[in-house]
This record gives structure tokens, C-alpha cells and sequence, in this order.
């Protein structure tokens, strides 16, 4: 049996990822009380269910700190169990928010003192969602969705469920700068000092994936350098990781665009790093313009 537990941010996209698991032929339930989840994964082990997803969030708040326990439980009967924690940036949560004019669960009653006060009412709801949320964030594989089309996230969470269980799943990430950091990096590396194709007119529209980019990225001494530095220093420490019963580790690698060196970079350590260990490519800013954001 095999158990997807989603949690996270409100507005933060769990029916998407939820969607996304029950297309995967997941049988899927949202918003189950924490303390129901024990008895709930023995009656589906007696049904022979073999693919559950289950969404909990904040709404369920008094019990959720019954969960780490009653996830060790659920992996004394032998069931595997994946962890994601899809979140956004508050600005991003409070937009979101804005757009739908769907009230934050931890909301207290509207006042009569207008917008401002009705914003930092907000902003005041999520801060503590977050900290309510900590422990589980923790424990958790981190999706961040702030600047990701909902087809992105279903791809995300597509490509996670089908990594291997019980071993550590390495995640690359290319990323540009200017578009923001992603908030779910364990690890994350600026290489903008490197040389740019960008400013070559032949190399400029092409990515880190086109071979003349990759062939001039190659004899870049700089570039040899930090793929090594960034190797040696995961060889140094995904051993201890994996020990720590880590499921996930996301690296990151973020450029001015990410388009040439982040994602020639991310190509790179995928390669080096697929025949030891689980691995996943994600390049931010492309999968976005192959998703339509443009």
C-alpha cells in the first residue's frame, strides 16, 4: 500500500496536487482529521487499496500535532508513505486570496475598518498557519507554488509519486534570479558569476540543453570548477542525509535568466549523480514557457 499525505499553505494549491494524484489513480481524500488517519489506512488496507492520497491543512488544527505520531504508526504496518508540502510566498497567498475573495480558515470575523486592516487581518493568519504548519513542513518534501501554473505543480507531483519509495530522491532546479528564489531549496547555489551565453548572439535564444551552449559552457574553467564544487560537496553529505531518513533533497541552482548556466548545470549533476542516487530535473523558467506563462 502506498500513501500520499499532502499538507500546506491554504491557497497554496493542495486540490491541484490532489487532482494530480487521483489522474495517477490515487483514491483520494480531503481534509481527513488527523486522529481518523490510523483507522482510516487499516480499513483501506482491508479494502486492498493499494494508491491513497490524503490532504490535510489547517483547518484541522487542534489535531495536528497527532500526525508525526500517527505517521510512525502507519510505517509500523508496513505501508509506504510520501510527505509533500505544497507553499507559497505570503504575497502570493494574500493575492490568491484577493482574487477569489475565499476567507482564510484561521480568519477571525471581518471588521468595518476597511481594506488595510482587512489585508494585515490576512497577512496575520497566514504567519500563523505557518507556524502551525512548521513541524510538518519539516518532515515534509517542499513544493513551492508561487510562480508555477497549476500544470507545473500536477507535473511536479507526477514526477515525486513516481520516484522510488524508501530510498533519498535527489532534486535538481534551475531557477532565474529575477523571478525569485524558490522557498523549497535545501540547497541552493548562485551562479550568475559564471561566463554568460546570453551575450552571444548565437547562443542567446538557445538553453543549457542545445549542444553549442553546452559545448561553450565546457571549456569555461569557471564552470568546470563550480560543477565540481557543488559535486564534492553532495558526495561529502548525501550519505549522512539519507541516514537521516531524508526522502527528498532539492538542490537548486539559480541564474540571471535560467535559461544557459543553471540549466546546463542542472543537466550536469543529473548525469553524474543518476546512477547512484534516485534523481529529478525540474528548470523553473522553462517548464513555464512549455506550460504557457510565457
Amino acid at each position: 500500500m502506498e500513501i500520499v499525505l499532502i499538507t500546506g499553505m491554504s491557497g497554496s494549491g493542495k486540490s491541484v496536487a490532489l487532482n494530480a494524484l487521483e489522474d495517477a489513480g490515487f483514491y483520494c481524500v480531503d481534509n481527513l482529521p488527523p486522529e481518523l488517519l490510523l483507522p482510516f489506512v487499516e480499513l483501506e488496507q482491508q479494502h486492498n487499496a493499494p494508491r491513497v492520497a490524503i490532504a490535510m491543512d489547517v483547518r484541522s488544527a487542534t489535531s495536528l500535532p497527532l500526525v508525526p505520531k500517527q505517521l510512525a504508526a502507519v510505517r509500523a504496518l508496513g505501508v509506504g508513505v510520501k510527505s509533500l508540502f505544497l507553499d507559497a510566498t505570503t504575497d502570493t497567498l494574500v493575492r490568491r486570496y484577493s482574487e477569489t475573495r475565499r476567507k482564510h480558515p484561521l480568519s477571525q470575523n471581518s471588521s468595518d475598518h476597511g481594506e488595510r486592516d482587512e489585508r494585515r487581518a490576512l497577512v496575520d493568519a497566514i504567519e500563523l498557519e505557518r507556524e502551525l504548519l512548521a513541524d510538518l513542513r519539516e518532515q515534509a518534501h517542499v513544493i513551492d507554488s508561487s510562480i508555477i501554473r497549476p500544470s507545473q505543480l500536477q507535473g511536479y507531483v507526477k514526477e515525486l509519486i513516481a520516484a522510488p519509495g524508501g530510498q533519498l530522491t535527489l532534486v535538481f532546479e534551475s531557477f532565474a534570479f529575477k523571478r525569485g528564489v524558490p522557498t523549497d531549496a535545501d540547497y541552493m547555489f548562485d551562479v550568475r558569476m559564471l561566463p554568460n551565453p546570453h551575450y552571444d548572439p548565437a547562443l542567446k535564444h538557445l538553453t543549457g540543453r542545445d549542444q553549442p551552449v553546452i559545448d561553450f559552457l565546457k571549456t569555461q574553467d569557471d564552470v568546470d570548477r563550480m560543477l565540481n564544487h557543488i559535486s564534492q560537496f553532495l558526495d561529502n553529505w548525501l550519505d549522512a542525509l539519507a541516514r537521516d531518513h531524508r526522502s527528498y533533497v532539492t538542490v537548486a541552482i539559480g541564474c540571471t535568466g535560467g535559461q544557459h548556466r543553471s540549466v546546463y548545470l542542472v543537466e550536469q549533476l543529473a548525469q553524474r549523480f543518476g546512477s547512484s542516487w534516485s534523481t529529478l530535473k525540474r528548470h523553473r523558467e522553462m517548464d513555464a514557457l512549455q506550460s504557457g506563462l510565457g
